[in-house]
């Protein structure tokens, strides 16, 4: 990203306003770009390069969530029955960006779509009879959408060993295993994403980007626009500057900006921060073995986005395995932040959400305790129920990206966790913010799609609806509804994106 955009001064107004330089600030300033070219947008990344927080490689786990290996999203209900609904959503959103990416390939805003998305097998991989049973009933009913034709089950060692070598290897034929397999799954890399969305913008559309200035304080003004202050982090000086419409895409950050801005639908809400780490390996001989993303149940007390999982990553053409997450804490709302964050988040409107949830989820508190007191010969024995003859030496540790769990107001509870991604929208829709984790960046064009229909919706009726089917052919139609309309997407965003399944 050139230098210059650390030097210049923001102008005094802007129709749009974008805070934060990750993947949903830029996917939302390219979709309202495309609409409007005229449209005047900045964006204000208080860091020196977009993508160094949530977005960055490392810091999350780039699987392009499809919902095909994700156990949580597909639990069994008390009448032993499975539910998929959220599994379906969750596929239906990440086709959304695809046929997105695919677009912007096709605009040659982006070049290479290797440089951000290959295939990779999506797997979940179950231990014992019990669990063989709830994953036999899952690919039973899971097969039976659209969105999840193809996907494989076994129990066959024989067919697990060509499947997952290195897991297999020093394993009992006694030993109970299952399996499934989806062959469209993908490793995306929503670093090299964001930043290659982030050059289009600065160097080929009429979108102004600033780094290293970070938005203060939100204040809602007479006429209806909303002042923010805004900080040159190089050279300490800050000045207000004026926005018709707002965008909090700030990651940890975005819940004390939308808590500055005072609007009713803030009230409540609140935020607990949690770290994490891998274990990473570059060594080949290991990775030749491994060609797949493996999922498998989180244990008893642990959060959903704490679920097991070892995983091929390929980050700039380099392959490596994954593993993890382990759960960490730290006060700090982003992993370049403060440890003030959290005490300074507390306030009268949210104190009784944070209590309520705090007190409801003491084993999730108990269970981040043990995690952070982990040493890395305790993490690599978790590793060795993966990959049984696992070496230390071969292993290291790397920090994660920093989330911040939404808590929410609830009756009963005073407040609860929420492991998904929200939208916050006021009732006039003049500002906007997403919070939350999981799935995140891969339904980033689904997210950003819904700020643009709750705040933009007259336009996208009458003005933007023939630039929205060029973008999102499928957008308004149901995949899980209509086979012959998802092997048509499907087909698309395979030949646009090069993926190989």
């Amino acid at each position: 990203m050139p230098e210059s955009l650390s030097k210049r001064t923001p102008k005094p107004k802007y129709d749009v306003v974008l805070i934060g330089g990750g993947i949903m600030s830029v996917t939302l300033a390219t979709l309202l770009h495309e609409f409007e070219p005229t449209l005047k947008i900045a964006i204000f990344e208080r860091l020196g390069r977009f993508a160094r927080e949530s977005s960055a490689a490392w810091n999350n786990a780039g699987t392009g969530h499809s919902a095909f290996c994700e156990l949580n999203y597909t639990p069994e209900k008390e009448d032993g029955t499975i539910e998929i609904t959220k599994a379906e959503a969750i596929a239906e959103q990440f086709e959304i960006s695809k046929q997105f990416w695919s677009f912007l390939i096709q605009k040659k805003y982006i070049d290479d779509p290797k440089d951000f998305i290959n295939s990779c097998p999506h797997m979940s991989l179950v231990f014992g009879e019990d669990d063989t049973e709830f994953l036999r009933k899952r690919h039973e009913k899971m097969i039976q959408s659209n969105l999840f034709k193809g996907m494989e089950f076994t129990t066959d060692h024989d067919k697990l060993r060509e499947w997952i070598p290195l897991i297999m290897s020093k394993r009992k034929e006694t030993e109970f295993l299952a399996a499934t397999k989806m062959d469209l799954g993908t490793d995306v890399n929503f670093g090299s994403l964001t930043r290659k969305l982030g050059r289009f913008l600065a160097e080929d559309s009429a979108v102004e980007i600033f780094l290293y200035h970070e938005a203060k304080d939100l204040d809602l003004e007479k006429d209806g626009s909303w002042s923010i202050k805004v900080k040159d982090r190089i050279h300490h000086h800050s000045q207000e500057v004026r926005a018709d419409f707002v965008f909090i895409g700030a990651g940890g950050y975005a819940l004390p900006l939308l808590d500055s801005s005072d609007i009713p639908e803030s009230a409540g809400y609140g935020g607990f921060p949690v770290s994490g780490e891998w274990l990473v390996t570059h060594n080949p001989e290991l990775i030749s073995q491994h060609q797949a993303k493996v999922y498998t149940q989180a244990s008893v007390d642990a959060p959903p986005m704490s679920v097991p999982h070892l995983d091929l990553r390929i980050i700039d053409g380099k392959k490596a395995l994954l593993f993890g997450p382990f759960a960490g804490f730290s006060t700090k709302f982003l992993k370049e932040g403060s440890y003030l964050d959290l005490p300074e988040s507390i306030n009268f409107k949210n104190i009784r959400s944070l209590f309520g949830a705090w007190w409801h989820n003491l084993p999730l508190t108990q269970y981040l305790v043990r995690q952070v007191a982990m040493t890395k010969a305790q993490r690599i024995q978790h590793l060795r129920e993966f990959v049984k003859d696992a070496n230390e030496e071969d292993w290291e540790l790397k920090i994660a990206g920093q989330r911040v769990q939404v808590i929410k107001k609830d009756a009963k509870m005073g407040g609860k966790l929420e492991f998904g991604t929200e939208v916050v929208v006021n009732a006039n829709g003049t500002v906007a913010a997403i919070l939350g984790a999981s799935p995140g960046a891969s339904t980033a064009v689904y997210a950003m799609m819904q700020v643009i229909e709750k705040c933009f919706p007259e336009k996208l009726e009458h003005e933007w609806q023939e630039k929205l089917l060029e973008m999102i052919p499928s957008y308004g139609q149901k995949l899980a509804d209509n086979a012959e309309l998802t092997e048509k997407m499907r087909a698309y965003t395979k030949e646009k994106l090069q993926l190989h399944y």
